[in-house]
């Protein structure tokens, strides 16, 4: 027997329009490429997306069209989110950190008809805009006044486009499994991957970020994303905020630990979400000139482990709880936050960390097991240590464009990542696949040494790889950025790690470099460390500094 609920398709445009029917008057604050300050409200954003979808149609756009997106995080990106998807088209982020010829296969591996680029990005097009197969034109994210001199051909203004496009506009109802958003991998580990969202999917996760034990965001709150758009869709958050009516804050192309504080402060942000590459600016940036964020009642962090130093520092120095969260783009992204259940609020202060430092809970929606390489389930026992598979309504099941499947017999999608998972279900991951350290038969995370290493006076950046050893196989090179005008020696590092991890997983040497190699999403890039020091003989002296 089935029920008699009705049946109404979950879609993205429903997000938006309720946002401007319900909290019409909340604000969307964005810092401007060309400047200024921008504000308006979501009812005036309602209006403005179904210009754009009126206006892609005028365009010849069809369902199923992808529309590339080439810009911060702003009011116009924030439009065409909705607008394109509204129509049935794709909305298909583009990461501006990628090399420029991994921005050129993945257009043409997307088939863009279409990419709607901010003036920062313009002399990146015009450099690669003659190996675009199929491009029919490029629309500028500005207004008639800044567009600028370009060679591109076929160039359109954004603010000429919507003025000549009518805001009535009924947003259509089609199937919710309909594609509403592409966003490709960073490709470390190859060529770079589709990863094809739905409306459905983006939908139900917007509820679990809306929800008490996901982000919690509310009509109350005041959102800053800093984590950009084009990495997984900025969390999902530009659609969790219209869905509860938060105030929305964009930070544009000014990412500096002083301008976001200056909106911090300016604007009253309650929640703000980002990669601990953000949060290091900012509490640099707060340590210098005296200043708080006491308006912030909790912080996202993801993207790479949260390191000790920060998260004590954000909680003890400024007052703000740290929720942890991990996720891919694979996952929408959200698979784990570090939610404390409230017999935790009892423990003592460092037994309550250890579990902050934890990747979290898997949230509804989300299964978690962990395998040995053989495919068999290992134990949640917090000890074992095996390789990371999800499942769920928001996660990939294979990649755009290609045939086969990704998922296991039990549809458990691999993340390549190594993990425990404890009796209460708390994550934390011990390393990529690709980059735990196999030590005589026994696992090094390299994460935790990089990670309480950080902890050390003097240091800024930490890596870990594995070298090879003629007994061990592998043993651990640790790779140390000093901060400006930090002496930290290799003896004072081992000196702070030991105690702190096991005797044996101790680096065999540690080597001084004035920078350490990152990819387009601000992530450590093992690989190339590993090319670097692909013939090095452990215990030879080395300092690049």
């Amino acid at each position: 027997m089935l029920g008699l609920m009705m049946e109404r398709p979950l879609l993205i445009s429903s997000l938006i329009e309720y946002a401007g029917a319900f909290h019409g008057e909340t604000e969307i604050v964005s810092r401007t490429v060309e400047g200024p300050i921008h504000r308006y409200t979501y009812a005036e954003a309602h209006r403005r997306c179904k210009r754009v979808g009126n206006a892609l149609r005028n365009l010849g756009v069809a369902p199923g069209d992808r529309i590339a997106t080439l810009a911060w995080n702003g009011y116009r990106h924030f439009e065409l989110f909705f607008g394109i998807s509204g129509i049935g088209a794709v909305c298909h982020t583009l990461n501006p950190r990628l090399a420029p010829q991994q921005l050129v296969y993945i257009i043409n591996h997307a088939e863009d008809s279409y990419i709607f680029a901010d003036l920062t990005f313009i002399p990146l097009l015009e450099r690669i805009a003659a190996e675009l197969k199929g491009l029919r034109g490029i629309v500028v994210m500005t207004d008639s006044a800044h567009m600028p001199a370009t060679t591109l051909a076929n160039v359109l203004c954004y603010e000429s486009l919507l003025a000549g496009a009518s805001e009535e506009l009924r947003w259509p109802e089609f199937d919710e499994r309909t594609a509403s958003s592409l966003c490709y991998t960073s490709g470390t580990t190859g060529k770079p991957k589709g990863v094809l969202y739905a409306n459905r999917s983006t939908v139900l996760h917007s509820f679990m970020v809306c929800s008490a034990d996901g982000m919690a965001m509310s009509c109350r709150d005041t959102v800053l994303p800093v984590v950009p758009m084009f990495h997984a869709n900025a969390w999902g958050v530009p659609y969790a905020a219209p869905m509860c009516g938060a105030k929305l804050v964009f930070p544009g192309a000014s990412l500096g630990g002083a301008f976001v504080h200056e909106l911090i402060e300016a604007e009253h942000v309650t929640f703000t979400a980002g990669v601990p590459t953000i949060w290091l600016s900012l509490l640099e940036y707060l340590r210098d000139a005296g200043k708080r964020i006491d308006s912030v009642r909790r912080v996202l962090i993801g993207g790479s482990a949260v390191p000790r130093s920060m998260l004590e520092t954000i909680q003890n120095t400024y007052g703000v709880p740290v929720i942890q969260g991990w996720g891919m783009t694979e996952t929408s992204p959200l698979g784990t936050l570090g939610r404390l259940k409230p017999k935790h609020e009892e423990w003592p202060a460092d037994k309550r960390v250890e579990l902050q430092l934890k990747q979290g809970r898997g949230v509804y929606g989300v299964e978690l097991k962990i395998v040995d390489d053989q495919g068999h389930r290992l134990p949640h026992d917090g000890e074992a240590f095996g390789n990371l598979m999800v499942r769920g309504p928001w996660i990939a099941r294979k990649y755009f464009k290609e045939e086969a499947q990704v998922v296991d017999d039990e549809g458990f999608f691999p993340t390549g990542d190594v993990s425990t998972i404890d009796p209460e279900g708390f994550m934390q991951i011990v390393d990529r696949s690709k980059d735990v350290i196999k030590s005589g038969g026994e696992w090094i995370s390299s994460i935790q040494l990089e990670n309480e290493a950080l902890g050390c006076a003097g240091v800024a950046e930490a890596a870990v790889i594995g070298v090879r050893h003629p007994k061990w196989d592998e043993r651990p090179l640790l790779v140390i950025v000093r901060e400006a005008g930090s002496t930290a020696t290799k003896e004072a590092i081992l000196a702070h790690l030991a105690g702190r991890v096991a005797k044996w997983w101790l680096p065999d040497d540690i080597v001084f470099v004035n920078e350490l190699p990152h990819t387009a999403t601000g992530k450590l890039q093992k690989t190339a460390l590993r090319e670097l020091f692909a013939d090095y003989v452990l215990g030879q002296a080395v300092d690049s500094r």
